[in-house]
């Protein structure tokens, strides 16, 4: 397990680096565009290039934020649980997430290789927009493999209390 532990936590650091890297290109794309309006020339599909680069951000930094235990949770409940009932509840709130993205990760997939087979493209840059629906199923997928990981400790934590 702890190898299998260390791979994830590599490879949502690598993805969040990805994630990271494509802020800084929307930041520069858009300051391009802004500093290029004055001039009137204004790029080409930045509206279109941000949004497919904010997908790949979002996508891609979900496992990282839940290796590192960065989202948002109520906790003045839950402190005051006794160790096993804390467990429980993780384990059950890990499942009905994995499940959840699991699912989503099939369905972008599905929808990834449905836009492909069809051609469809971007409407300005005339890009091929199944690349990125690929990175959201990848990146979903990433947080279920966390997610399980999560779980299966968990279920651990449960039985051994």
């Amino acid at each position: 397990m702890f190898r299998f532990e260390k791979l994830i936590i590599l490879l949502a650091n690598r993805f969040n680096w990805i994630a990271a890297g494509a802020i800084v290109a929307m930041m520069l794309l858009t300051s391009a565009d802004v500093v290029l309006r004055l001039f009137r020339h204004p790029v080409p599909g930045t509206y279109e290039m941000v949004g497919f680069l904010g997908a790949v951000v979002i996508s891609f930094s979900l496992a990282y934020t839940s290796v590192e235990r960065g989202h948002i949770a109520v906790e003045f409940l839950f402190q005051k649980l006794p160790k096993k009932v804390k467990f429980f509840i993780n384990a059950i709130n890990d499942f009905l997430c994995l499940f959840l993205f699991g699912l989503l990760t099939w369905q972008t997939m599905l929808m990834a290789f449905n836009l492909k087979q069809s051609g469809e493209v971007s409407m300005t840059l005339q890009l091929p927009i199944y690349p990125f629906v690929f990175g959201i199923s990848i990146g979903c997928g990433l947080l279920s493999i966390t997610l399980l990981k999560d779980f299966l400790k968990s279920v651990i934590k449960v039985v051994a209390e």
